[in-house]
């Protein structure tokens, strides 16, 4: 499946391109042959969207919590790359976060992909798709992807 370019006004085609990057990475990684590319696209977008779908009202829960609320939303950046920015309640810009330093600290090590992770991913890549989403949920709700949302959100605590 082929997108048009990106449009930089549009985060959701960003995300989706992000998506993209990460499908084609994964079928590398873990494909191992023409019916492979699917799946791995199917992986890499279900991954890119939902990461950063649960992140978002994450930071803005966490940082209302804490007493200093900040807002999420996605948007470009110069690069035409999907970013997460935070803004205070009157509209200052605080922080932002590529999407693709999200994805990548939270299914990466090394410039590999976590033991974990690719266990999970592994797995998606084979059976039905039933089972395959069942092991798409284990992956984002594994330690290494947890462990990484946690450290983003701590970082940006700190900047609060």
């Amino acid at each position: 499946m082929t997108r048009p370019p990106a449009n930089e006004d549009d985060p959701q085609a960003l995300l989706y391109a992000e998506g993209d990057r990460l499908a084609r990475r994964l079928a590398q990684t873990l494909g191992g042959g023409e019916s492979d590319v699917a799946r791995a696209h199917l992986l890499g977008l279900s991954l890119a969207v939902n990461l950063v779908n649960a992140l978002l009202p994450t930071v803005e829960q966490v940082t209302r919590h804490a007493g200093k609320p900040l807002h999420a939303h996605l948007t470009g950046d110069e690069r035409g790359r999907a970013v997460i920015e935070t803004v205070t309640p009157d509209g200052e810009p605080h922080a932002r976060l590529p999407v693709d330093d999200l994805l990548d600290s939270a299914l990466y090590r090394g410039g590999q992909l976590h033991p974990t992770v690719h266990g999970h991913l592994a797995a998606a890549m084979h059976g039905s798709e039933h089972h395959a989403t069942r092991a798409l949920a284990a992956c984002l709700k594994s330690a290494p992807v947890l462990d990484a949302l946690r450290r983003h959100l701590t970082a940006l605590l700190k900047q609060v």
